[in-house]
This record gives structure tokens, C-alpha cells and sequence, in this order.
């Protein structure tokens, strides 16, 4: 894109230079030598756009030669850790990754503005009844709405049975909010430990080639514990991905239950109060 719009300003030029030119072709020699100017103006610009496009060119260049460089790099390390156990702790952050997502968006859908439900709830309420607060309830997603939802719908049994539905159901939306945490977890302490196995099975196929050599070579020992290092690493870097990932997962739950406590001691509150008015 940049290409051509040097080029389109390139051929402006040398276009509004001929147009020049040819509107002064019969004037006297002082507009000649305007249009010498304008000319000499335009050769000089070609060159500096070529430059600018050279230059361009030559950025891209060297960032797609860093990705490739990166890339060669990646696959070597790969390859060098050995597919078994590598293309182990691969799997871990591939699951992990894809649990942790998956959380993600559960948990940013089941965010609800608690402060607007009450006030539609409690304006239903006063307006067209518990049935036009279990609509409001209905029709507002997240963990919050379903529990007003459960409340609303036993309202006529008491405010105490009221309660208990609230407390019951709230633990059973936590335990939906925290689906599949326990697997992160599991992944977790899984990428580290596949890691170290592999640099322990390296480190003892590096001494079984010292003692078949029957010598220490500095560099039979090197290479073999770079190579067993390679999967620890590895497994460590994991680690640390989904580890951020599930404290992330962990402080938003955390926030979505404390609403939730809040929202149903705010309901209870607003139920009672509305009782007291019939």
C-alpha cells in the first residue's frame, strides 16, 4: 500500500509538470524557466521517494526474517527437547490455554450489573407483581438474575423458604463458576513435573553415552544437559502462562460471588419490604 502511493504521488508530479509545461509551451522565456524549475523540483523527489520505498521495503524485510528466525529457533529447541516428552507439556498448554479461554468467556457473560437488576426487580415489583419481576429476572443473564429468579418463584412459601432457595441455588451457580478451575490446576502441576521427567531421562542418557565412551567429554556432557534442560524449561514457562491465567480466573469468581451475596441480601431486604406493604 505504501508502494503505491508513492507511485501515485510520483506519477501527480511528473503529470502536473507535463501539464505546466505544456500551458507555458507558448509563452515567453521566463515561463520556460518555471517549468525547467518545476521539472528540475520533480527530479529531485523521484530519488527521495525510491529511498522512502527502499527503506520500506527493507523494514519488512528484516521483521518477517526475525519471525522466521524465531520460528527455526522454536522448532530446533523442539525437536532438540525431545517429541515425546516436549510434545507432552505441548499438550498441557494447549488444554490449559483452551480451558482457560473458555473460562474467560463464561465469566465475562456471566457479569451482571447488579445495581440496574435490583432496580428493574424492585420497579416490577411495585408495578405488575412477582410475575413482572421473574420476567425482568428471565430475561437478564448471569448467575445473579437466575438466583433472584429461584427466590421470586418461592415467594409465596415465606421469606425463610425464600432464603434457603436463595443460599442453595447461590452454591450451585459458584460451583458452575468455578467449572474446570480444578483441571487448570491439574495442568499446572502436570507441565513442570513432565519437564523435570524429561530432564532426568536426558541426564541418564547422557551418563549411559559417557559410559559407553568410557571417557568425559566435556562436550558429550554439555549437549546431553542442555537437551535435558530444554524440557524443564519448557514446562516451567507453561507453568507460568496458566498460572496467570488462573489467578485471572480465580479474582473473577471471587468478584462474581461477592455480588451475588450482596445482590441476594439486597433482595431478601427488598422482599420483605414489599410484604409489609400488602
Amino acid at each position: 500500500m505504501k508502494k503505491l502511493f508513492a507511485l501515485i504521488a510520483v506519477f501527480g508530479m511528473l503529470f502536473m509538470g507535463a501539464s505546466i509545461f505544456a500551458q507555458d509551451e507558448t509563452t515567453e522565456s521566463p515561463a520556460s524557466e518555471d517549468t525547467t524549475q518545476v521539472a528540475e523540483e520533480v527530479a529531485v523527489e523521484i530519488p527521495v521517494v525510491e529511498e522512502a520505498v527502499e527503506a520500506e521495503e527493507a523494514v519488512e524485510a528484516e521483521e518477517e526474517g526475525g519471525v522466521s528466525v524465531l520460528h527455526t529457533t522454536l522448532k530446533t529447541k523442539f525437536i532438540e527437547g525431545g517429541a515425546g516428552f516436549m510434545g507432552a507439556v505441548l499438550l498441557t498448554l494447549i488444554f490449559g490455554l483452551a480451558l482457560s479461554l473458555e473460562r474467560v468467556i463464561y465469566l465475562n457473560l456471566a457479569s451482571t450489573n447488579t445495581d440496574k437488576l435490583l432496580n428493574s426487580v424492585e420497579e416490577a415489583l411495585n408495578e405488575g407483581g412477582v410475575e413482572a419481576a421473574k420476567e425482568v429476572c428471565r430475561n437478564t443473564r448471569g448467575p445473579v438474575a437466575s438466583i433472584f429468579y429461584q427466590g421470586l418463584d418461592r415467594i409465596d412459601e415465606g421469606i425463610d423458604v425464600v432464603e434457603k432457595s436463595v443460599v442453595a441455588y447461590g452454591s450451585v451457580q459458584m460451583g458452575l463458576l468455578e467449572k474446570n478451575l480444578s483441571w487448570i490446576s491439574l495442568f499446572i502441576a502436570i507441565a513442570p513435573m513432565l519437564g523435570f521427567m524429561g530432564t532426568v531421562i536426558g541426564m541418564i542418557e547422557a551418563f549411559d553415552t559417557i559410559q559407553q565412551q568410557g571417557d568425559i567429554s566435556p562436550t558429550i556432557v554439555a549437549g546431553g544437559i542442555k537437551i535435558a534442560l530444554i524440557t524443564t524449561v519448557t514446562g516451567l514457562m507453561v507453568a507460568i502462562i496458566l498460572q496467570v491465567f488462573y489467578n485471572y480466573l480465580v479474582s473473577q469468581i471471587d468478584g462474581i460471588v461477592n455480588k451475588m451475596e450482596d445482590a441476594s441480601i439486597s433482595l431478601l431486604d427488598m422482599l420483605v419490604k414489599h410484604n409489609l406493604k400488602k
